[in-house]
């Protein structure tokens, strides 16, 4: 585990949302309140299908799902979560010892698979884990960001950014901030 400094960590994550589907009520209430002290929100839900609800209108950082629930399983609960959104952090909890179904979770493209039962050293592996997935999400979501100028606005841009002898991300930044003021 090495040295991890547990105010720092639960500073990044204090700054992120979970969900929490588990059908085994008194594990899910144990989860979500372990949980509880990390996010700045958790939402709990007991069943694949109340989950998909509330993650279109939620949109959490990070979903962790039990495998083995009646109805919708884990499983295709990832899977639909993967077509709303292919880069949602989801991290499969489970007891299960079935090679086929944490096989699937796999092709599936969960980020993290944690077996339970789940003591502190495994939440703050599974934690830490889930702050660097988080940052580097948020890392590319950045570097794909873009704007696009009409050609005239472009020159005038370019033209300021070379008489300042600036970047003209700095002049679009600039005029951005004045506009926004």
């Amino acid at each position: 585990m090495g040295n991890i400094d547990l105010v720092q960590l639960t500073q990044q994550t204090k700054k992120l949302t979970a969900m929490i589907v588990e059908d085994d009520k008194a594990l899910n209430d144990e989860l979500s309140g372990n949980f509880r002290n990390f996010f700045a929100t958790v939402q709990s839900m007991l069943s694949g299908e109340e989950a998909l609800v509330a993650y279109n209108n939620a949109k959490p950082d990070v979903v962790f799902i039990d495998i083995i629930m009646p109805g919708m399983d884990g499983i295709e609960l990832s899977r639909k979560i993967r077509a709303i959104d292919p880069s949602q952090i989801i991290v499969v909890i489970s007891a299960s010892n079935d090679m086929q179904k944490i096989s699937e979770s796999i092709e599936v493209g969960v980020n993290s698979f944690i077996q339970k039962p789940i003591d502190t050293k495994k939440i703050i592996d599974l934690l830490t884990n889930v702050v660097n997935m988080v940052a580097k999400k948020k890392k590319i979501e950045t570097k794909t960001f873009s704007i696009s100028l009409p050609l005239d606005l472009y020159e005038t841009v370019n033209d300021n950014a070379k008489a300042e002898s600036i970047s003209k991300n700095a002049v679009i930044i600039r005029a951005l901030r004045s506009f926004y003021e």
